[in-house]
């Protein structure tokens, strides 16, 4: 088991690392203020108006980085930082968000996936690792064991499919604000390149979390096959 706590170790290191970088990365592009004074609200807004997504609202929420786009409420809920903020990272934030609501207005394949794989990621990544842990208490070699660590690498699977699906969502959600926020011309050259420099690092953190999902999950399918030996 060595090898499972080194793997979470590396990449818990690295997941700080980006998320510490994309904090910083957040911290000085807010201090870039937009030209055209507009508010991570109004930006949202005026994205929504222009692909003729006037039944989806706008919303402040407490916290930093909480910014979420809700498909059930079609709401683009957007944290304190972006909302009211009139900064690059702002502008970023609020248009990535509002390129989900673009996307499930055009049902995305990808986002639609995802979308209903939900259900099914909640409860595998609730289950999985315990019943992988469990599956190799038992012993891989007896019945119950393999059984429990196959279901648990099912459940797992799930787990590491979502993660990969998540990567083309967001990736194309950043696409369309920066294509968007240049075509428009809401920001300037400096300030484009500021939230595209955002945005890249906010993919990164999703990045991670697939690498590290994946190296997981074959860690585990590696333990199963080099147990039946």
């Amino acid at each position: 088991m060595m090898v499972y706590y080194v793997i979470v170790g590396l990449m818990a290191l690295v997941s700080m690392a980006v998320s510490s970088k994309l904090k910083n990365k957040f911290a000085t592009y807010s201090k870039l203020q937009l030209r055209n004074g507009m508010s991570g609200a109004e930006v949202a807004q005026r994205m929504l108006a222009d692909h003729g997504l006037h039944d989806v609202q706008v919303i402040s929420v407490p916290g930093q980085l909480t910014d979420h786009y809700n498909p059930l409420t079609k709401t683009v809920n957007l944290s304190e930082a972006v909302y009211g903020r009139r900064n690059a990272a702002a502008a970023a934030v609020a248009a990535h968000e509002c390129g989900h609501a673009v996307q499930h207005a055009t049902a995305y394949p990808w986002l639609q996936m995802r979308s209903k794989m939900v259900p099914a990621v909640q409860v595998a990544s609730g289950l999985s690792q315990w019943v992988i842990m469990g599956g190799l208490f038992l012993s891989v070699t007896t019945a119950l064991g393999s059984g429990l660590m196959m279901a648990g690498i099912i459940l797992y699977s799930i787990v590491t499919a979502f993660t990969l699906i998540t990567l083309p969502v967001e990736y194309d959600a950043s696409n369309r604000a920066l294509a968007w926020l240049k075509r428009k011309n809401i920001v300037g050259q400096e300030e484009y390149a500021g939230a595209a420099d955002a945005l890249k690092w906010a993919a990164r953190t999703y990045l991670v979390a697939a690498i590290g999902a994946l190296a997981t999950l074959a860690f585990f399918v590696l333990r199963f096959l080099g147990s039946r030996d």
